[in-house]
C-alpha cells in the first residue's frame, strides 16, 4: 500500500519510536477533541499508517473496523475501545511482563 507519509518518519511513528496504540493516541488532543466521533476520526486519519511491530504496518481505518463505539467521551474511553479492538483482533504486539518473567521466581 502507498502510505500518505512514511510510517517511520516524523508524521508516522516518530522515527520508529512509537508503535501501535501510541501512534493513534498522538493524533488527538485530549483538551480539544472530545467528545470524538469514530467516523470523523477515521475520515481524517483512516489512511495513516500504524506500525504494529518491526514487520507490520496497517492503516488506522483497518484497526478502527473493529472498534464498536461510535463516539468517545474522553481519551480514556478511546484508549479502552482501541486497545480492546487491537487485542481482540491481532493488532497488539506487546505480550506483557508476565510473558517474560515467572512471577513465582521473584
Amino acid at each position: 500500500m502507498d502510505w500518505p507519509h512514511d510510517p517511520d518518519g516524523e508524521e508516522g511513528s516518530e522515527g520508529r519510536r512509537k508503535y501501535g496504540h501510541a501512534v493513534i493516541a498522538k493524533k488527538v488532543d485530549e483538551a480539544e477533541d472530545f467528545p470524538l466521533s469514530r467516523d470523523e476520526f477515521v475520515e481524517e486519519y483512516g489512511e495513516d499508517p500504524v506500525r504494529l511491530d518491526y514487520e507490520r504496518v496497517v492503516s488506522v481505518a483497518e484497526i478502527f473496523e473493529h472498534v464498536e463505539e461510535s463516539e468517545f467521551e474522553d481519551l480514556i474511553a478511546m484508549h479502552k475501545a482501541v486497545g480492546r479492538a487491537m487485542r481482540e483482533n491481532g493488532y497488539w504486539f506487546y505480550e506483557g511482563a508476565e510473558t517474560f518473567v515467572d512471577a513465582n521466581e521473584a
